[in-house]
């Protein structure tokens, strides 16, 4: 993270989670972002795609062309699974054009595209669980199927957020909050002082 990488690339030598390595970053005190790092995160320069072709065409492992490029195996795999047309070999030039046609369309919700996910996590918001309970047990009922997973957050937001709306805004009711609206958690640090009565005792 140091050295610019995000989140999700720098975890993957530690071979641990996001969330462990969010939380270890926050108990070392956070990292200054580096200087002029891409907002947009893992897109890779015209130039690295290039290197990525050669690379590839010569056999060399996703390790080593991460070495080369500056970037993790993690990014480069997914570079290749992505932007290489079917049936044909990974070329700079059109995987430079993919990426860029995708980067220009807005992605969809995932909850409102996979009809499967959606009625499993609403099933299970009717039983009362929570969306960090639900992430969980959807990765532990569909480990080899990414596209059943789904985050906390997301479900929040498809809960809440009208602009994201996937899930049937009746069943914010069935989170443990009831709340039909969210509403932000006390600053850190803040404690709800109790009202005493006039005597001076709790009651």
């Amino acid at each position: 993270m140091q050295a610019g990488d995000f989140i999700t690339d720098a975890v993957v030598p530690l071979n641990t989670s996001r969330r462990t390595g969010r939380r270890v970053l926050v108990e070392a005190g956070g990292v200054r972002p580096r200087r002029g790092r891409d907002l947009k995160g893992r897109c890779l320069t015209f130039t690295q795609r290039e290197e990525i072709a050669v690379l590839r065409a010569q056999g060399f492992s996703l390790r080593r062309i991460g070495v080369v490029i500056g970037r993790s195996p993690s990014t480069v795999s997914r570079e290749l699974r992505r932007n290489t047309r079917p049936g044909s070999a990974y070329r700079a030039t059109s995987a430079h054009a993919l990426a860029y046609e995708r980067a220009s369309r807005p992605k969809p919700a995932k909850l409102h595209t996979n009809i499967v996910l959606r009625a499993k996590v609403e099933e299970d918001l009717k039983k009362k669980y929570p969306p960090e309970q639900i992430t969980g047990r959807l990765r532990v009922e569909f480990p080899d199927q990414p596209e059943m997973w789904v985050s906390p957050e997301t479900i929040y937001q498809s809960l809440y957020v009208q602009s994201r709306g996937a899930l049937k805004r009746d069943l914010s009711a069935c989170l443990r909050t009831g709340r039909a609206v969210r509403q932000p958690c006390r600053k850190a640090g803040q404690r709800c002082v109790p009202v005493l009565p006039p005597d001076g005792h709790r009651s």
